[in-house]
């Protein structure tokens, strides 16, 4: 499958090989909590840019798929990830233009060396436009063990039915959902359905943008299972495990 966008400039795309070329790739993780243990639960790795031509991540995947170098700078962000990452589940975003290629099913890839849970997070788009190369590749990964994250639900995409389909083992809540959110609001009644209905199909509820404490509890009430945000910690490396008891300070201070 083609990728189909307007050519770019000779100069991006010479900045897409040489970030390939020279593992020019940024890399932090922020920490998604677990309330029932007040710890840490694992950690997602974010790939950063480090060329001032891209004006952010998905600019320079867009790019490397131009290239035709999307799936070598996937690997590359597997590589780095696995590397630093602590012994903890391990969130890893996979761009939908990686699905037009092997790297991920092959025997070597560095996905397959975390010691502890690996997820591959795609965003609630990818089924929509790639939703065969996503279900093949999967399917293939979960033989494995490697589990699935829908990433940004809510940011406008949803097609309900193909994320069922995927059966994904987690649902992260996309930041429109959460922000604002408090009790008796409509917004709180269609997050509480959500959530709802991912457990029905099996799958944790990630609560992803969390900024404030009364976001927190009201999520929490909502049914969330973790939390993700700057209130709890921001991407960082090395990787940040501290943030725990400034955000029950924060929750302790919210009226119930």
């Amino acid at each position: 499958m083609a990728v189909r966008h307007e050519p770019l400039p000779a100069e991006r795309l010479a900045a897409a090989h040489r970030a390939v070329d020279e593992n020019r790739l940024g890399l932090v993780f922020q920490p998604i909590f677990d309330p029932a243990t007040g710890a840490v639960f694992g950690y997602e790795a974010l790939a950063r840019t480090v060329d001032p031509v891209f004006a952010g991540i998905e600019d320079l995947y867009l790019a490397a798929a131009q290239a035709g170098r999307v799936g070598e700078l996937g690997r590359i962000h597997r590589t780095m990830a696995i590397k630093s990452a602590p012994p903890l589940p391990l969130f890893l975003n996979v761009n939908p233009y990686e699905f037009e290629y092997g790297w991920l099913v092959r025997p070597d890839d560095p996905l397959f060396r975390h010691p502890k849970q690996l997820v591959l997070e795609i965003t609630e788009s990818a089924p929509l436009s790639h939703f065969q190369l996503c279900r093949d590749v999967l399917l293939e990964l979960r033989k494995k063990g490697i589990e699935l994250a829908i990433d940004d639900l809510g940011a406008g995409y949803s097609n309900l039915r193909s994320i069922a389909d995927l059966a994904p083992d987690f649902v992260k809540l996309d930041r429109s959902l959460v922000a604002r959110l408090h009790d008796g609001s409509r917004q709180f009644r269609l997050v509480e359905s959500l959530v709802g209905l991912c457990h029905g199909m099996g799958a944790r509820v990630i609560a992803e943008g969390i900024e404030t404490s009364e976001e927190l509890v009201t999520a929490e009430r909502a049914g969330a299972d973790y939390f993700q945000g700057y209130l709890l910690g921001a991407p960082d490396l090395p990787p940040r495990s501290d943030a725990w008891p400034a955000l029950r300070r924060a929750v302790e201070r919210t009226p119930r």
